[in-house]
């Protein structure tokens, strides 16, 4: 389980997040919608510490951490949280002087000095598992944006994490491409693997999420259940949001 508790997150004078409380289940899956500059990669980046919050507390798993503006937090218990945690970027952020397979054996043989052989089964596991052990040996210039997608999310799911965080999987793919990665997720939410995800795709989030929550001016505006935010959102504000996006209808709801 996930308790983020009055998170408030500043850059100088720019406060982003402003007393974000929310508690999310094992099991489930959370998509963070909202415009451009609304919060949600910041409150992603903040549940696995690679943004500190400026004060609040998150809870995960058995690990929880106090935040307040002038306090420093320990690496070591930063690095307990963060272990509970696999991210998957925008941009695949590959290894590039790695193969596929390389990719996704290098934290469990370098980080938690699993031997070579233990390293490779797991690895040939997670790629035939989001469908790329046919490429364990390709390098990632030779594979398309999707294929590279699915290739970090395998190379996140490696140390079996708690939970898998996602930020905009998709944005970077063309339609074709997305849907490859969506199916992968869709199959690892089916499985019961803990998932928050930062996105603008409402397909992803309307097919994968139990839980989506809409995020404006670095606020909580709006949660809920997809069908509900996606066809009959209460606040104003969500309602523009999703008409800005697309009709209704485009999506699976």
């Amino acid at each position: 389980m996930i308790e983020l508790s009055h998170i408030e997150k500043r850059f100088g004078d720019n406060l982003v997040l402003k007393d974000i409380s929310v508690t999310l289940a094992e099991g489930t899956v959370t998509a963070l919608v909202g415009p451009s500059g609304g919060g949600k990669s910041t409150l992603l980046r903040c549940i696995n510490l690679l943004e500190i919050p400026t004060s609040g507390s998150i809870k995960l798993g058995d690990e929880a951490l106090a935040f307040s503006p002038g306090r420093k937090v320990g690496w070591a218990a930063t690095q307990r949280l963060r272990r509970q945690t696999g991210m998957v970027f925008q941009n695949f952020q590959l290894f590039p002087h790695q193969t596929a397979l390389g990719n996704v054996m290098e934290g469990l043989v370098t980080v938690l000095k699993w031997p070579a052989d233990r390293a490779k089964a797991r690895a040939m596991e997670l790629l035939e598992k989001v469908g790329m052990a046919h490429k364990a040996d390709a390098w990632p210039a030779t594979l398309s944006g999707g294929q590279q997608q699915r290739v970090a999310i395998a190379r996140a799911l490696a140390p079996s994490p708690r939970v898998l965080l996602c930020d905009e999987p998709t944005s970077a793919l063309d339609p074709e491409l997305a849907e490859e990665v969506v199916e992968v997720l869709s199959r690892l939410a089916r499985e019961g693997t803990t998932m928050v995800m930062a996105t603008h795709d409402l397909r992803l989030a309307s097919r994968v999420a139990d839980k989506v929550i809409f995020l404006d001016g670095g606020v909580i505006v709006e949660s809920g259940a997809p069908k509900t935010i996606f066809s009959t959102p209460e606040r104003e504000r969500t309602k523009k949001f999703i008409a800005s996006l697309s009709a209704p209808h485009d999506y699976e709801i």
